[in-house]
Formats: C-alpha cells, structure tokens, sequence
C-alpha cells in the first residue's frame, strides 16, 4: 500500500477503505508517513469529503490509536462535549450537577482553541486544581467523588493530536469529517457509555449556521452510536456570547455564582438543559422505557442547584484534585486584574448583532489565552458585558469592561475591536432561542 495512492484515490472523489484509512493513521501516528503527504490527504478530504463509512473508519482509527480508557468502576458514565464557543463554561456547571444525580462524569476536557476557551485553562484558574492526574488518580476521584474533571493524556487519540497540529496550519480545520474523527475520536477513547454533544451555531463557533451544525451533529451521533454508545446533540446558539462573563478567573466566578442558583439566564437555562441530557441519556441506558423523561430530568436538575449540593461537589472534586476549595465558597480569593478599561457605546440604539469570534478574540489580546504554546496566559484577563445582543443602549452606556494584568497596553485595542464587532440598529433583533434543535 502506499501513500500517493491513497492521495490520489481521495483527491479523485474516490472512496476509501476502512483498510486504506487504518494503515494511514497507523503510518502517520508512528511516523512513517511524512507531514507533507498527510496533509495531502487532509486537502484532498476537504475539499472531496468523506462519506458516513469513512468518516466511521477515520474516527475509530483515530481512538484505536492509543489507549482506550478503563477505569473498572462501577455505574454509567456520561460525558459532555461542546464544540467550542465564548464564554462556554458549562462543563463547571453540569459536570458536578450530574453527579450529585448519581452520574458518574470522568471528563477528559482540552485546552482554548484560536477564539474559543478550554475548560482545563479554566480549571488550572483554581490555586492547585490539578489536571494532569494518572489514570488510578482519575479513577479513584471518579470512584469517591462522582466527577473529576483532567486533561488530554497523550497516551489517548495521539493520532489526533498529531493530525489537529498539522490541520491547524494547513487551513483544513473546518472539513465536517475531519472535526467529526477528532471530536469522536477522543470521546470514544474515552470510553463513556452516553455522550451529550453542544454543537455551536453561529459566528462564534466553527459552525456558522444551522444546516452545517446540524449535518456535523448527526455525523457525530451517528458514529457514536455505531460504536454503541448512546448520543444526543442539541444545536446552540453562538451568535452572542453564552453569559457575561468571558476570561478563566471570570467565567470560574460565573459557573460558581450559577451553581448557587443565580448566573445570567441565558448560562444557566444551557447548564439546565445539558445536566438534565446527561441524566436522561444515563437513565435510559439503566433503565429503558421507564426511564423518566426531559421535564422530570429538567426537575431534578434544578432541584440539585436549588439545593447547592452540586457546589458542594465542585468544592469536593476541586480538593480531591489538590485546589484549594475555599476558592470555590469564597471567589472573592480568585486574583483581581490591574488594569482595567470600560467599553462605552458609540451610537444610540438596540445591540443588533455582535460579531461573536470577534469578541473571542477581544480576551486573547488581553491575555486570557495562547498564540503560540509559550504563552503563558493571564488568568485575571478577560471582561464583563453590561449589555447584549436585543439591549437597548443610548451614547455613552456601558457595554463591557475590560480587564488584564500582563497587557494593559492592548486594553484600548481590545476596546477598539469589541466596538467594530458590536452592530446597532434603530429596531431590536427577533429573539433566537438558545437550543435550535436536537438530534438523536
């Protein structure tokens, strides 16, 4: 078999073999295909697709190119995943809320990603929250506790990790396909027996509208549940940012105040809706058609916020996993930034439209996350939006104040870019539901 083969065959609109597809991942994890025919293959495949077997084939050689995790304890394993957004902090949120409902979450989450953040930064907020835990750590928290929360290990989808590198500077990061296999890829190392999918729509996603969402949805799920896992996906909105606050230290603040029972609206009606899909799935692989349905998931959600056990439970993890948990009842510990500059609106009217990736940028230049990987990124970094897509705001209204420690030179270039990336009109915008749509 050989590589320019393979190539050609892709770059001809010609279907590959689950044999083709395995001996390449094979190849290209180990080293023995160059970077320069991998990518090959990578813009062959963007541009030419995949159809459901070989997006099938591609995502399992992907898990089986490493570890498959087994954690040998008892109950069922729910994950989350979302495919990434401004101001996604839910993992914080529904992580701890599914365990205080008897769900057993062993959540391997990943870094910030160009606009979009990464729970494990967040985490790493948290004076002393490990992330880098051995498997035995990760089970025995998972056992005791209910929920850890850890990092990609490299001994898990390394495939992945080398074929996202190379996507990232080949401009082939948004192929259906290929998100698809790296998505999936990691979740089914992982090895949970449901899976919730928050697939983004809108311009602070990958997925900027509704009909490649749902296409990129239904992929995963179906791949998922050809491995024989349960799966569901709800289709969210990312046209605004999810919450007000955007930044680690803010958005670890917001998932707190949220898990007390109060957040803003829009964060915590996702977090409900999340939880209550990870204890439905999780109900069903227990019990069948007497599982209880949405709205009585949705209760027992709430219930467990009202109650602030699921606060409790991410004091508990947060310790089990050498953070301080004082940090989670006490949030005023959490570090403040230096500098600070208020963003102001320029013209009178209602906030029509934001420019969602834009605004995810706005933290990068503060700090809040990495260009390159020797960045260190500045946990105080971030801001707090005043107001939000549908607000009415006259000149001069506060919109949004900015916040770093380690760029106070960048506060008015990041002011600068949230206001070209902020759209007013005389008229307010429709409203847009929060979850579009879910595919099973």
């Amino acid at each position: 078999m050989r590589m320019y083969d393979i190539i050609k065959k892709k770059r001809d609109g010609e279907k590959l073999t689950e044999e083709e597809i395995r001996w390449f991942v094979k190849g290209y994890t180990r080293g023995d295909i160059p970077d320069y025919q991998a990518a090959a293959l990578c813009m062959a495949i963007f541009y030419k697709g995949m159809d459901r077997n070989e997006t099938a084939a591609l995502t399992l050689a992907v898990r089986d190119s490493g570890d498959i995790l087994d954690l040998g304890i008892e109950g069922v394993r729910v994950d989350k995943h979302s495919t990434g957004g401004v101001g996604d902090k839910t993992s914080l949120v529904v992580a701890p809320v599914a365990a205080c409902c008897g769900i057993k979450v062993a959540k391997i989450s990943g870094r910030g990603l160009g606009h979009t953040g990464g729970t494990v930064d967040k985490l790493e907020a948290i004076e002393g929250y490990r992330t880098d835990l051995t498997t035995e750590e990760f089970a025995e928290i998972v056992r005791k506790v209910g929920v850890s929360i850890i990092g990609q290990s490299a001994d898990f989808a390394p495939a992945d990790k080398k074929l996202y590198a190379l996507r990232d500077v080949t401009a082939t990061v948004d192929s259906r396909p290929l998100i698809v296999s790296s998505i999936m890829g990691k979740k089914l190392a992982a090895n949970d027996d449901c899976i919730v999918l928050d697939v983004k729509v809108g311009s602070g996603s990958f997925m900027k509208n509704i009909k490649d969402a749902e296409a990129l949805a239904r992929s995963m799920v179906s791949v998922g549940k050809s491995a024989g896992k349960r799966v569901l996906a709800l289709l969210t909105d990312m046209d605004k940012p999810l919450g007000l606050a955007v930044g680690n230290s803010l958005e670890v603040v917001e998932a707190i105040e949220t898990l007390k029972g109060g957040g803003p609206e829009d964060f915590r009606t996702l977090c409900i809706e999340l939880a209550a899909s990870m204890v439905y799935l999780a109900r069903q692989e227990e019990g069948g058609k007497n599982a209880p349905d949405m709205d009585a998931c949705r209760a027992m959600v709430r219930e467990v916020i009202a109650s602030r056990k699921a606060l409790d439970k991410l004091a508990e993890m947060v310790q089990a996993q050498g953070g301080d948990p004082r940090w989670i009842y006490e949030p005023e510990r959490f570090p403040k930034a230096k500098y600070s500059l208020e963003v102001r609106a320029q013209e009178k009217g209602y906030i029509y439209r934001v420019d969602t990736e834009k605004y995810g940028e706005v933290s990068l230049i503060l700090g809040a996350g990495r260009s390159t990987k020797e960045d260190r990124i500045d946990n105080t970094a971030g801001y707090i939006l005043a107001k939000k897509t549908g607000e009415m705001a006259l000149k001069g209204d506060l919109i949004a104040t900015l916040y770093t420690t380690e760029k106070p030179e960048m506060l008015q270039q990041a002011a600068d870019l949230m206001i070209s990336a902020t759209g007013f009109w005389k008229e307010a915008p429709e409203p847009v539901p929060l979850v579009l749509g879910t595919v099973e």
